[in-house]
């Protein structure tokens, strides 16, 4: 449950599309808009080297997208960032307080200005944002975000395991509405962005909890009985019972407005039960067709945005996940489907920056050291690579910090790829295998897939807790630092640069 609170918590932290003055349906547009503003705070020390953040959740593209801007010397700071929708509720705070983040709303073809001062304890004080939206919008949500995840109700715990798959639906249905309830009771938001919380956790937690139905009862079995260890029988799921997604009403436009829909999405793509087919260099159409016939039932409609949408995130799983551009064919079934449209600008747009990225990331190298003794893993690794510094990152595919990282690094990691340094990726059996091999397409460099008593020795015999963490070793095999939690680009690169 800790695990899918933190992912939640990632998630949300970059919510999204949400406007907060007026409940028009969200349109989709490939704009860019511009956040300006100032910092004032009283102590001016470190002014030079203030950041402000800013997470921006791209619909359409199926991505989050991360921006970083440096305060100059009079407190100021300015960023451009790509839209895909035309109003964006962005997530956005500064090195002087990471901890309490804002929603600022952002406009295609428009600037937004902030203004946010500090008391002495790096505490805000006063916010001054046009154009004008609700200050305890921007504030508040994140708490009563916190509270509905980590609430604990007063019944005890049902064993579900041994319950079939209706009662195990009815008990989400249950879970889900009796933690809405801190979001409608709660007298600071606006009545549009309880909307959008409310959309957004439902998505959440049944991505989290319903779609994986399997862990889902493991977990059960373990918390309510008296087996802390072993695995229950499990009932095999088909494609009814996937029957609960007419609840959503998925062609709704507000879900663009839902940072949660890019990780469903995805979800739906790739589930195994469901099935749905891959698009590659199918037409459009033709695809969508499939994909129909498998939905149609269980989401309640055959026709409308919400199949566009689907389409447009199926090749957004390869340009994000796999950071692979688009092939020709595929370019000529976009234009022929949308021509000018909205989506292929997006689509098209993105491209281009894969592109880009693709040509400067290293070849993906899969290796397998299961036959290779725990004690021995690192001397392993650090074998193959010898004569080089070597920077090892212990990740999983659930880890919604540990793939920010990653991202967050792609620049640094491109100014040293034709330096002596070796990047190394190790996971384990939580990170599905399917799953994995999609996403390390987009990573490349050296991975490695560890058998599960492999993973544990090296996480306690480095101390590590948590994940993402970090091993640094010289060219001469010797660890120099090891650390969890991403501590920047520059920390990290400085790291490398000064064993190089």
């Amino acid at each position: 449950m800790q695990k899918m609170i933190l992912t939640f918590l990632s998630f949300i932290i970059a919510l999204s599309t949400v406007n907060a003055q007026k409940t028009d349906a969200p349109t989709i547009v490939a704009g860019a808009a511009k956040l300006t503003g100032k910092i004032i705070s009283p102590n001016n020390t470190g002014k030079d080297s203030i950041f402000v953040n800013l997470t921006v959740s791209n619909p359409i593209s199926g991505e989050f997208v991360k921006y970083k801007a440096l305060v100059d010397p009079s407190g100021r700071f300015s960023i451009g960032v790509d839209m895909e929708t035309d109003i964006t509720l962005a997530h956005l705070n500064t090195s002087l307080n990471a901890e309490n983040p804002l929603l600022v709303k952002l406009t295609s073809d428009g600037v937004t200005n902030i203004e946010i001062s500090y008391n002495s304890s790096d505490d805000i004080k006063n916010i001054v944002v046009t154009p004008a939206m609700s200050q305890n919008d921007m504030t508040e949500n994140f708490k009563v975000i916190r509270e509905m995840i980590e609430y604990i109700s007063d019944r005890a715990p049902q064993p579900l395991y041994n319950k079939s798959t209706d009662e195990f639906l009815v008990h989400a249905k249950t879970t889900l509405l009796e933690r809405l309830e801190i979001v409608n009771n709660n007298p600071l938001l606006s009545k549009e962005l309880k909307e959008i919380l409310a959309k957004d956790f439902h998505l959440w937690l049944y991505n989290a909890y319903v779609f994986n139905y399997e862990g889902a009862i493991i977990s059960n079995y373990r918390n309510t009985s008296d087996d802390k260890s072993g695995t229950p029988d499990i009932q095999k799921i088909d494609r009814t019972y996937f029957r609960f997604l007419k609840d959503f009403k998925l062609n709704d436009p507000q879900y663009l407005r839902c940072v949660t829909l890019l990780e469903f999405q995805k979800e739906i793509l790739r589930n195994e039960t469901l099935g749905l087919p891959l698009i590659g260099e199918s037409d459009i159409p033709s695809w969508l067709a499939s994909v129909k016939f498998i939905l149609s039932d269980l989401v309640g409609f055959d026709n409308g945005p919400y199949y566009d949408i689907l389409a447009a995130n199926a090749y957004g799983k390869q340009l994000t996940e796999e950071v692979r551009p688009l092939t020709e064919k595929q370019k000529e079934q976009i234009t022929n489907y949308w021509k000018n449209g909205e989506i292929a600008k997006i689509l098209f747009r993105k491209n281009e920056k894969v592109i880009e990225l693709n040509r400067l990331k290293s070849p993906l190298v899969v290796n397998d050291i299961s036959s290779v003794p725990n004690d021995k893993i690192i001397e392993t690794i650090l074998a193959k690579h010898k004569g080089k510094v070597v920077f090892i990152d212990l990740w999983a595919t659930w880890c919604t910090p540990c793939l920010n990282a990653m991202q967050e690094f792609r620049p640094a990691k491109n100014d040293l790829r034709d330096k002596n340094v070796a990047f190394v990726y190790l996971t384990n059996g939580s990170s599905p295998l399917k799953l994995w091999e999609e996403k390390i397409k987009g990573i490349g460099d050296q991975h490695y897939y560890l058998k599960d008593k492999q993973w544990e020795y090296i996480m306690d015999h480095f101390g590590f807790e948590a994940i993402p963490s970090y091993l640094l070793f010289d060219k001469e095999g010797v660890l120099k630092n090891k650390f969890t939690a991403f501590p920047g680009n520059v920390k990290v690169k400085d790291m490398i640069n000064g064993l190089l």
